[in-house]
């Protein structure tokens, strides 16, 4: 049976967003909403936001317009209010009150567009102690007791890029709050505030081991657990040339090919036995050290022993499986990856490079019908 396909670029087209520009989770999240069919235009600041990348090489603002609105001029609020008007969901990265005090807060796009789905984007939320405070991910999820999971018992807690932070308790968790108030406000009529906090995102991540913890089953140290390093048969080991094999062997079936494939079958019985842990992980890291990290990715290809090579970003679109599902994609001669989650009916693409700052302003002018964007003299024409 074959899926009709709809028209457009994906689940949510005809949906209009206004992006007040930041950096981190702020923009991540709006190419989200991009990459799912939205037509999201980017409102840039005179110079650009700090910590800036060449724009042509900013594929997070990929699938948007752009266009440049001085918020501290006399007409700059009004012309991102008139924004407001048209969209269903306006996200923003500022620090708490700052919106506020540039005119563009929630109480004047809500009395423009009472529909509105005003998403609001920062580490530490909306109120609390810290509210005020600036921050970078690595601030944010130290307090939540998930920086203190990650990396050797022995050794400082290693730090996950801002991967866990920015991106997944932040711009993921506000993605799903935006089109939760969306669900709402299309059936309502009434918008709200989504306060999206990276304290909040990255501590409701950690709920099974939160559960775990209070049965016992999770000792609150790091590699001392199951899926923290301290298990031998779930963690990553060294090759002879100095690479990485990934080793999730968990279930007895697994375990069992995991270990006839590595040639240490005498070790079956130490799965359950955590006095043996230390032994098997001699045993495990000196049968990976006798090979090639290429090698050993030929001996377990195509078996179910849960082991896969670590590779570089680089490397990494050259993966075979990934290669074949088309994980990443190559737009204007930036590889990058696709858009993800897949659908069957709207399918989705990277249909437009980064935008430029401002490079749409008279497009969007026209499509939104928001003529307030033109310059004066343009706009009395």
């Amino acid at each position: 049976m074959t899926t009709a396909r709809t028209p457009g670029h994906g689940p949510l087209t005809g949906v209009r967003v206004v992006e007040l520009a930041g950096i981190g989770p702020g923009p991540f999240a709006a190419m989200l909403l991009a990459d799912l069919g939205a037509d999201v235009v980017r409102v840039d600041r005179p110079g650009g936001p700090g910590l800036a990348i060449d724009p042509a090489y900013d594929v997070t603002n990929r699938n948007k317009r752009s266009v440049v609105v001085d918020l501290k001029a006399p007409d700059g609020p009004d012309r991102v209010l008139g924004l407001a008007a048209r969209a269903d969901v306006l996200v923003e990265g500022y620090r708490p009150g700052v919106a506020e005090r540039l005119g563009v807060g929630p109480e004047p796009c809500h009395a423009r567009n009472p529909a509105l789905v005003y998403g609001r984007m920062t580490g530490w939320g909306q109120d609390g102690p810290l509210a005020d405070r600036a921050g970078h991910d690595i601030a944010y999820i130290a307090p939540t007791g998930t920086l203190g999971m990650i990396g050797r018992p022995d050794e400082p807690p290693a730090v996950p890029a801002n991967l866990l932070g920015d991106y997944a308790g932040g711009s993921l968790y506000l993605v799903v709050g935006v089109l939760a108030a969306l669900h709402h406000a299309r059936a309502t009529g009434a918008g709200q505030v989504v306060d999206a906090a990276i304290v909040d995102g990255v501590s409701h991540l950690a709920t099974m081991i939160h559960g775990m913890l209070a049965a016992g089953g999770w000792q609150d140290r790091r590699g001392a657990n199951l899926l923290d390093g301290g298990c031998p048969y779930y963690g990553t080991y060294e090759t002879a040339d100095g690479r990485y094999m990934a080793v999730g062997a968990l279930e007895p079936q697994f375990y069992e090919e995991f270990l006839t494939l590595l040639g240490i079958e005498d070790q079956a019985a130490a799965r359950k036995d955590v006095t043996r842990w230390g032994e098997l992980r001699e045993q495990v890291a000196a049968r990976f050290k006798t090979r090639t990290r290429d090698e050993w990715t030929a001996v377990f290809d195509g078996t179910d022993a849960c082991v896969a090579p670590v590779l570089s970003l680089r490397e990494a679109p050259h993966h075979p499986h990934l290669a074949a599902r088309g994980t990443f994609t190559d737009h204007g001669g930036i590889t990058q990856p696709a858009p993800a989650p897949r659908f069957s009916t709207t399918p989705t693409s990277v249909r437009t490079g980064p935008a430029r700052p401002g490079a749409d302003t008279a497009d969007v002018a026209r499509d939104w019908d928001v003529p307030g964007l033109l310059p004066s003299s343009r706009n009395s024409q």
